[in-house]
């Protein structure tokens, strides 16, 4: 694992790359992922990228924003971290998460935070290998608007 390489993916062609990787942690349609990446891009700098292996294979994604609030300062939010199944168990997930940590860090930020399900323990065990605290649970009241998905 020393000749992988990260880079933003921007492109309609390196969405639709991703598009199947990230289906494995949101299968929402590929019109659909295509259309919110550009909603949340516009809305709150939400950004891509991508992991590719020795081969240049796209192998693992993450997707983030930068943001502030009250509780955290200048943080990292991850919206989106997924391994291609053939490829999970091959350090990939770690190298990805410890890039944004350092991004993070490279840019004053005071923490990378997440959320995950409570029936990801697998998850779970990942995120606190890699040093992170579960701190908090997040809430959520469907309304009345439907999803695109």
């Amino acid at each position: 694992m020393e000749n992988e390489t990260i880079t933003e993916l921007g492109s309609e062609s390196e969405l639709r790359e991703a598009y199947p990787i990230i289906d494995q942690l949101r299968p929402i349609g590929e019109e659909v992922f295509l259309e919110l990446v550009a909603e949340m891009r516009d809305e709150s700098g939400y950004r891509l990228f991508g992991l590719r292996d020795e081969n240049g294979s796209l192998v693992a994604v993450t997707g983030f924003v930068k943001q502030t609030n009250l509780y955290s300062g200048s943080h990292v939010w991850v919206h989106d971290l997924v391994v291609d199944e053939p490829a999970r168990g091959n350090g990939y997930g770690s190298k990805l998460l410890s890039w944004v940590f350092d991004w993070a860090e490279e840019r004053d930020c005071t923490c990378v935070e997440l959320a995950s399900g409570l029936w990801r323990e697998d998850a779970h065990r990942f995120y606190e290998d890699l040093d992170m605290e579960k701190y908090c649970y997040t809430f959520q009241k469907s309304l009345s608007a439907e999803t695109p998905y």
